[in-house]
Protein backbone atom coordinates (compact mmCIF):
# COMPACT_ATOMS: atom_id res chain seq x y z
CA UNK A 1 0.00 0.00 0.00
CA UNK A 2 2.68 2.42 0.96
CA UNK A 3 4.54 1.52 -2.65
CA UNK A 4 1.22 2.57 -4.13
CA UNK A 5 0.80 5.87 -2.50
CA UNK A 6 4.31 6.65 -3.42
CA UNK A 7 3.73 5.82 -7.14
CA UNK A 8 0.76 8.15 -7.06
CA UNK A 9 2.59 10.81 -5.14
CA UNK A 10 5.51 10.71 -7.90
CA UNK A 11 3.05 10.93 -10.71
CA UNK A 12 1.39 14.30 -9.20
CA UNK A 13 4.76 15.43 -8.37
CA UNK A 14 6.12 14.86 -12.14
CA UNK A 15 2.95 16.43 -13.85
CA UNK A 16 0.89 17.70 -11.30
CA UNK A 17 -0.78 21.38 -11.81
CA UNK A 18 1.08 23.73 -10.10
CA UNK A 19 3.93 21.23 -9.12
CA UNK A 20 7.09 20.80 -9.85
CA UNK A 21 7.47 19.66 -13.07
CA UNK A 22 10.07 18.71 -15.05
CA UNK A 23 9.50 18.13 -18.96
CA UNK A 24 10.60 14.33 -19.53
CA UNK A 25 12.46 13.56 -22.77
CA UNK A 26 12.74 10.82 -25.11
CA UNK A 27 16.27 8.81 -23.99
CA UNK A 28 16.84 10.34 -20.97
CA UNK A 29 16.63 8.39 -17.66
CA UNK A 30 14.10 9.81 -15.24
CA UNK A 31 14.69 9.35 -11.28
CA UNK A 32 13.14 10.15 -8.43
CA UNK A 33 14.96 11.29 -5.46
CA UNK A 34 14.08 8.49 -3.04
CA UNK A 35 14.45 4.67 -2.79
CA UNK A 36 10.92 3.18 -3.71
CA UNK A 37 10.92 4.88 -6.94
CA UNK A 38 12.44 2.78 -10.35
CA UNK A 39 14.19 4.99 -12.54
CA UNK A 40 12.30 4.82 -16.47
CA UNK A 41 13.17 5.27 -19.70
CA UNK A 42 11.23 6.20 -22.79
CA UNK A 43 13.05 5.58 -26.11
CA UNK A 44 11.00 7.27 -28.58
CA UNK A 45 11.87 7.36 -32.94
CA UNK A 46 10.15 9.99 -35.04
CA UNK A 47 11.75 8.11 -37.92
CA UNK A 48 9.54 4.83 -38.11
CA UNK A 49 13.37 2.81 -39.38
CA UNK A 50 14.55 3.78 -36.29
CA UNK A 51 12.21 1.73 -34.51
CA UNK A 52 13.37 -1.64 -32.77
CA UNK A 53 11.80 -5.13 -32.59
CA UNK A 54 11.15 -6.98 -29.18
CA UNK A 55 14.16 -8.41 -28.30
CA UNK A 56 16.69 -5.64 -29.73
CA UNK A 57 13.86 -3.44 -27.19
CA UNK A 58 14.74 -5.63 -24.22
CA UNK A 59 18.71 -5.93 -25.22
CA UNK A 60 18.86 -2.55 -25.00
CA UNK A 61 17.61 -2.10 -22.04
CA UNK A 62 19.98 -4.69 -20.82
CA UNK A 63 22.98 -3.46 -22.59
CA UNK A 64 22.59 -0.36 -20.12
CA UNK A 65 21.83 -2.20 -16.70
CA UNK A 66 17.94 -1.80 -17.12
CA UNK A 67 15.20 -4.10 -17.73
CA UNK A 68 12.20 -3.96 -20.41
CA UNK A 69 9.43 -2.17 -18.48
CA UNK A 70 7.71 -4.63 -16.42
CA UNK A 71 4.39 -3.16 -13.96
CA UNK A 72 3.44 -4.16 -10.93
CA UNK A 73 -0.06 -2.28 -10.36
CA UNK A 74 -1.75 0.44 -11.81
CA UNK A 75 -0.38 3.11 -9.93
CA UNK A 76 2.42 2.03 -11.70
CA UNK A 77 0.69 1.99 -14.90
CA UNK A 78 -0.73 5.79 -14.24
CA UNK A 79 2.85 6.90 -13.16
CA UNK A 80 4.19 5.83 -16.80
CA UNK A 81 0.98 7.37 -18.11
CA UNK A 82 1.71 10.59 -17.04
CA UNK A 83 5.50 10.35 -18.15
CA UNK A 84 3.86 9.62 -21.77
CA UNK A 85 1.83 12.91 -21.90
CA UNK A 86 3.92 15.07 -20.60
CA UNK A 87 7.10 13.28 -23.29
CA UNK A 88 4.17 13.81 -25.76
CA UNK A 89 3.55 17.69 -25.07
CA UNK A 90 1.78 19.54 -27.48
CA UNK A 91 4.62 21.50 -29.69
CA UNK A 92 6.87 18.36 -29.49
CA UNK A 93 6.22 16.71 -32.91
CA UNK A 94 5.76 13.25 -31.20
CA UNK A 95 2.63 11.53 -32.04
CA UNK A 96 1.69 7.75 -32.90
CA UNK A 97 3.80 4.77 -31.92
CA UNK A 98 3.35 1.95 -29.41
CA UNK A 99 6.37 1.36 -27.25
CA UNK A 100 7.31 -2.35 -25.91
CA UNK A 101 6.86 -3.30 -22.73
CA UNK A 102 8.86 -6.80 -20.81
CA UNK A 103 5.01 -9.16 -21.13
CA UNK A 104 5.36 -11.40 -23.55
CA UNK A 105 4.47 -15.48 -24.30
CA UNK A 106 7.28 -17.73 -24.31
CA UNK A 107 6.83 -20.01 -27.23
CA UNK A 108 8.54 -22.53 -25.72
CA UNK A 109 6.02 -22.70 -23.08
CA UNK A 110 3.39 -24.45 -24.10
CA UNK A 111 1.29 -24.94 -21.41
CA UNK A 112 -2.40 -25.99 -21.16
CA UNK A 113 -4.63 -23.13 -20.06
CA UNK A 114 -6.31 -19.86 -20.97
CA UNK A 115 -4.16 -17.86 -23.56
CA UNK A 116 -3.63 -14.94 -21.67
CA UNK A 117 -2.44 -16.78 -18.33
CA UNK A 118 0.43 -17.44 -20.41
CA UNK A 119 2.05 -14.27 -20.94
CA UNK A 120 4.86 -13.59 -18.50
CA UNK A 121 7.37 -10.49 -17.43
CA UNK A 122 11.22 -10.89 -19.07
CA UNK A 123 12.58 -9.38 -16.00
CA UNK A 124 10.84 -12.71 -14.13
CA UNK A 125 8.45 -10.24 -12.13
CA UNK A 126 5.87 -12.33 -10.58
CA UNK A 127 3.25 -9.25 -11.09
CA UNK A 128 -0.44 -10.02 -12.24
CA UNK A 129 -1.43 -6.97 -13.26
CA UNK A 130 -2.70 -6.45 -16.89
CA UNK A 131 -4.36 -3.41 -18.77
CA UNK A 132 -5.20 -5.14 -21.76
CA UNK A 133 -7.56 -3.12 -24.34
CA UNK A 134 -10.99 -4.61 -24.99
CA UNK A 135 -10.72 -8.16 -26.88
CA UNK A 136 -6.99 -8.11 -26.17
CA UNK A 137 -4.72 -10.36 -26.97
CA UNK A 138 -5.68 -11.73 -29.22
CA UNK A 139 -2.72 -14.39 -29.33
CA UNK A 140 -1.92 -16.56 -32.16
CA UNK A 141 1.33 -15.84 -33.59
CA UNK A 142 1.61 -12.21 -31.51
CA UNK A 143 3.61 -13.04 -28.24
CA UNK A 144 5.00 -9.51 -27.58
CA UNK A 145 3.10 -7.04 -26.05
CA UNK A 146 2.74 -3.19 -26.80
CA UNK A 147 1.33 -0.46 -24.64
CA UNK A 148 -0.73 1.99 -27.44
CA UNK A 149 0.16 5.19 -28.07
CA UNK A 150 -1.67 6.22 -31.06
CA UNK A 151 -3.56 9.47 -30.22
CA UNK A 152 -4.30 10.35 -33.53
CA UNK A 153 -6.07 7.20 -33.99
CA UNK A 154 -10.22 6.95 -34.17
CA UNK A 155 -11.15 5.20 -30.72
CA UNK A 156 -12.25 1.42 -31.02
CA UNK A 157 -14.71 -0.68 -28.63
CA UNK A 158 -12.03 0.12 -25.58
CA UNK A 159 -12.42 4.07 -26.13
CA UNK A 160 -8.86 5.75 -27.63
CA UNK A 161 -5.70 3.52 -28.12
CA UNK A 162 -3.82 5.20 -25.41
CA UNK A 163 -1.85 3.42 -22.79
CA UNK A 164 -3.41 0.21 -22.61
CA UNK A 165 -2.15 -3.02 -23.82
CA UNK A 166 -2.39 -5.48 -27.28
CA UNK A 167 -0.07 -8.28 -28.26
CA UNK A 168 1.81 -8.12 -31.42
CA UNK A 169 4.00 -9.85 -33.31
CA UNK A 170 7.40 -9.44 -31.85
CA UNK A 171 9.75 -8.72 -35.16
CA UNK A 172 7.33 -5.55 -35.05
CA UNK A 173 9.10 -2.36 -35.13
CA UNK A 174 8.39 0.32 -31.93
CA UNK A 175 9.97 2.93 -29.89
CA UNK A 176 9.88 1.08 -25.86
CA UNK A 177 10.50 1.86 -22.73
CA UNK A 178 13.18 0.83 -19.98
CA UNK A 179 12.83 0.24 -16.12
CA UNK A 180 16.19 0.58 -13.64
CA UNK A 181 16.57 0.21 -10.32
CA UNK A 182 15.83 3.53 -8.24
CA UNK A 183 19.28 6.16 -7.78
CA UNK A 184 19.58 8.69 -4.95
CA UNK A 185 20.40 12.32 -5.84
CA UNK A 186 21.91 14.08 -2.57
CA UNK A 187 21.07 17.38 -4.07
CA UNK A 188 17.70 16.68 -4.84
CA UNK A 189 14.54 17.30 -2.61
CA UNK A 190 12.94 14.09 -1.78
CA UNK A 191 10.36 12.82 -3.64
CA UNK A 192 10.87 14.80 -6.80
CA UNK A 193 11.92 13.68 -10.33
CA UNK A 194 15.33 14.64 -11.57
CA UNK A 195 16.86 13.53 -15.21
CA UNK A 196 19.84 11.65 -15.23
CA UNK A 197 22.54 10.85 -18.41
CA UNK A 198 22.06 12.33 -21.49
CA UNK A 199 19.73 11.02 -24.02
CA UNK A 200 21.95 8.10 -25.62
CA UNK A 201 23.98 8.76 -28.94
CA UNK A 202 22.63 5.77 -30.63
CA UNK A 203 18.75 7.02 -30.39
CA UNK A 204 18.42 9.13 -33.89
CA UNK A 205 15.81 12.34 -33.66
CA UNK A 206 15.54 12.44 -30.01
CA UNK A 207 13.21 14.77 -28.92
CA UNK A 208 15.45 17.71 -27.44
CA UNK A 209 13.39 19.92 -25.02
CA UNK A 210 14.03 22.08 -21.82
CA UNK A 211 15.71 19.98 -19.38
CA UNK A 212 16.94 22.44 -16.50
CA UNK A 213 19.43 24.00 -18.76
CA UNK A 214 18.99 27.55 -17.36
CA UNK A 215 18.70 26.06 -13.75
CA UNK A 216 22.20 24.48 -14.39
CA UNK A 217 24.00 27.52 -15.71
CA UNK A 218 23.00 29.22 -12.73
CA UNK A 219 24.58 27.02 -10.84
CA UNK A 220 27.58 27.52 -12.99
CA UNK A 221 27.87 31.25 -12.86
CA UNK A 222 26.80 32.26 -9.20
CA UNK A 223 30.17 30.73 -7.86
CA UNK A 224 32.17 32.75 -10.30
CA UNK A 225 30.44 35.70 -9.31
CA UNK A 226 33.55 36.56 -6.14
CA UNK A 227 36.09 36.21 -8.65
CA UNK A 228 34.91 38.25 -11.54
CA UNK A 229 34.33 40.84 -9.48
CA UNK A 230 38.19 40.82 -8.23
CA UNK A 231 39.09 40.61 -11.81
CA UNK A 232 37.47 43.46 -12.38
CA UNK A 233 38.91 45.20 -9.51
CA UNK A 234 41.83 44.16 -10.38
CA UNK A 235 41.69 45.80 -13.63
CA UNK A 236 40.36 48.93 -12.59
CA UNK A 237 43.43 48.95 -10.11
CA UNK A 238 46.13 49.27 -12.54
CA UNK A 239 43.53 51.30 -14.91
CA UNK A 240 43.80 54.01 -12.17
CA UNK A 241 47.45 53.84 -11.44
CA UNK A 242 48.21 53.70 -15.40
CA UNK A 243 45.87 56.78 -15.94
CA UNK A 244 47.83 58.69 -12.64
CA UNK A 245 51.65 57.77 -13.72
CA UNK A 246 50.73 59.25 -17.34
CA UNK A 247 48.98 62.41 -15.71
CA UNK A 248 52.16 62.76 -13.20
CA UNK A 249 54.07 62.33 -16.22
CA UNK A 250 53.14 65.16 -18.33
CA UNK A 251 52.52 67.46 -15.38
CA UNK A 252 56.76 67.09 -14.51
CA UNK A 253 57.10 67.57 -18.46
CA UNK A 254 55.28 70.66 -18.31
CA UNK A 255 56.48 72.14 -15.27
CA UNK A 256 60.47 71.40 -16.29
CA UNK A 257 59.98 73.17 -20.14
CA UNK A 258 59.82 76.48 -19.03
CA UNK A 259 63.09 76.26 -16.32
CA UNK A 260 64.67 74.41 -19.48
CA UNK A 261 64.35 77.32 -21.60
CA UNK A 262 65.05 80.32 -18.89
CA UNK A 263 68.99 78.50 -17.91
CA UNK A 264 69.10 78.52 -22.01
CA UNK A 265 68.59 82.11 -22.19
CA UNK A 266 70.51 83.22 -18.67
CA UNK A 267 73.63 80.84 -19.71
CA UNK A 268 76.36 83.21 -20.00
CA UNK A 269 78.82 82.89 -23.32
CA UNK A 270 82.33 82.71 -22.72
CA UNK A 271 82.51 86.30 -24.05
CA UNK A 272 80.05 87.15 -21.74
CA UNK A 273 81.76 85.70 -18.74
CA UNK A 274 84.89 87.94 -19.21
CA UNK A 275 82.23 91.07 -19.14
CA UNK A 276 83.51 91.78 -15.70
CA UNK A 277 87.65 92.70 -16.93
CA UNK A 278 88.02 95.96 -17.66
CA UNK A 279 89.12 96.60 -21.51
CA UNK A 280 90.93 99.87 -21.09
CA UNK A 281 94.34 99.58 -19.66
CA UNK A 282 95.22 101.04 -15.81
CA UNK A 283 97.65 103.24 -15.81
CA UNK A 284 100.02 102.51 -12.63
CA UNK A 285 102.52 105.29 -11.59
CA UNK A 286 106.09 105.20 -12.72
CA UNK A 287 104.85 103.59 -16.10
CA UNK A 288 105.13 105.57 -19.21
CA UNK A 289 103.81 104.27 -22.71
Amino acid sequence: MLRVVCLLLGSALLCGHGAFCRRVVSGQKVCFADVKHPCYKMAYFHELSSRVSFQEARLACESEGGVLLSLENEAEQKLIESMLQNLTKPGTGISDGDFWIGLWRNGDAQTSGACPDLYQWSDGSSSQYRNWYTDEPSCGSEKCVVMYHQPTANPGLGGPYLYQWNDDRCNMKHNYICKYEPEISPTDPMEKPYLTNQPADTHENVVVTEAGILPNLIYVIIPTIPLLLLILVAFGTCCFQMLHRRKARRQFVKDSTPLSSDKGRTKTSPNQSTLWISKSTRKESGMEV
